[in-house]
């Protein structure tokens, strides 16, 4: 315990009897100015636990007696930009984006927001940059399973790609040939789907692929392989690959098939969100 009654020799000041290789700790008293404010800052943060949001609930905060509150604040904030953009907005949804000039100022509101949109939920699948990744699409290049179209842009964007809750969803279905053809019959088609697009292949097995092609793959693909924007079918002789050009994928996805899902986005998104984020991606480079 500490003992008031020791009295330092130099100073005259008491100890706290607390003493380390014989130098003792003086008991001196804590300065007033800091004292004071300690106090001050005692009584500030029992006051602003009053006044706002502060204690942790089962479910929410408390209120505070000021009703203050951050996100009420932002919400705010959000439908003031929104008021002043309202007509803008307004025009943006009922346009036809096919007929709406780059200078027309809908226009330019529209590629503006919509690059927001798109971060906000397109980015996750295809990247922050468009440039996709294994399985989603690269929206930079001119290569469209459906269209590049402003019009097939759009309706990608609304009613998503075997997005089967929507009606008016985009649908292609590729078989997995591997239930029903012979392990060397998918090797030497694989071949000859690698010719197409002039890469390294077995010319040998390349030939013998290609009545297969022209029985299963061709009605779809084209006899050219050239693909279908009406039927979602890939180019095969660009060398663009959505899964992966190498030998192993392609007779993976012979064997397998491929059944990527992009969701609808009415009415998540409003008509002007849609708009916007369409006539963004349009104008990333790849269009038509």
């Amino acid at each position: 315990m500490s003992d008031n009654a020791n009295q330092d020799a130099q100073d005259g000041v008491g100890t706290t009897g607390h003493s380390w290789d014989g130098i003792e700790e003086l008991n001196n008293p804590l300065p007033r100015w800091w004292l004071w404010t300690f106090y001050i800052t005692i009584i500030w943060g029992i006051a602003y636990t009053i006044a706002y949001p502060a204690w942790p609930m089962i479910s929410s905060a408390t209120s505070g007696v000021l009703g203050y509150s951050t996100r009420a604040q932002v919400a705010e904030e959000i439908a003031a930009v929104d008021a002043r953009n309202a007509e803008v907005a307004t025009t943006l949804a009922n346009a036809d984006l096919a007929t709406l000039a780059p200078e027309d100022p809908a226009h330019q509101f529209g590629v503006a927001g919509g690059a927001a949109v798109f971060r906000a939920n397109c980015s996750q699948c295809h990247g922050s940059g468009a440039a996709g990744a294994k399985g989603y699409p690269n929206l930079l290049d001119d290569d469209w399973l459906w269209g590049g179209s402003l019009e097939a842009i759009e309706a990608t964007v609304r009613h998503g790609i075997r997005y089967e809750p929507d009606g008016d969803t985009r649908f292609s279905e590729m078989p997995a040939f591997g239930t029903f053809l012979e392990a060397d019959v998918i090797e030497a088609t694989a071949e000859y789907v690698l010719s197409l697009s002039g890469a390294v292949h077995d010319s040998g097995l390349a030939a013998a692929g290609e009545e297969s092609y022209a029985s299963n793959c061709a009605a779809c693909h084209g006899d050219d392989g050239k693909g279908s924007t009406e039927l979602g079918a890939p180019d095969l002789t660009d060398a663009i690959w959505l899964y992966g050009g190498d030998r192993e994928t392609v007779q993976e996805t012979i064997s397998n098939a491929r059944y990527g899902v992009m969701p609808a986005w009415a009415p998540r998104l409003s008509e002007a969100e849609i708009k916007a984020v369409t006539l963004y991606v349009h104008q990333l480079g790849g269009g038509e």
